[in-house]
């Protein structure tokens, strides 16, 4: 049996240098992402956010600052998952980068120069979240 979305999403930006970490997803959606995942059972967007930045690239968030949220109608790879209500912070995190192997196909920080290069590679819900930043 698949499991069942449970439509809230956390998005995680981390700076570093002037150069933001992206992710190649393994796993559908398909594209470049900031690490992002849903929240699940636990208690808290933030501890979603934690948990998820951990699991996808090795790093332990610092401090979360709010920067976006609302619904956004993004299919996911799960039962029902159609839209998501997004969560989307501005991270500060330590830890030196280690991608999840089994969830990402490459990690790597990027000048928003080279992102803006590479927007169609974007997953689509990243398309919007970092033109709603204004960021592309």
């Amino acid at each position: 049996m698949s499991k069942v979305c449970d439509h809230t999403s956390v998005g995680m930006f981390v700076w570093r240098e002037g150069k933001l970490l992206l992710i190649e997803r393994k796993k559908f959606p398909p594209g470049f992402a900031v690490p992002a995942g849903h929240v699940d059972e636990d208690t808290s967007f933030e501890d979603a956010a934690r948990r998820e930045l951990k699991e996808e690239v090795g790093l332990d968030a610092t401090s979360l600052e709010l920067i976006h949220e609302g619904r956004h109608e993004n299919p996911c790879r799960r039962e029902d998952g159609t839209w998501h209500y997004w969560k989307v912070y501005k991270v500060e995190a330590i830890g030196e980068l280690k991608r999840s192997e089994s969830e990402t196909k490459q990690a790597g920080w990027y000048p928003l120069e080279e992102i803006k290069k590479m927007e169609d590679k974007l997953e689509p819900i990243m398309q919007i979240l970092f033109k709603e930043l204004k960021l592309l």
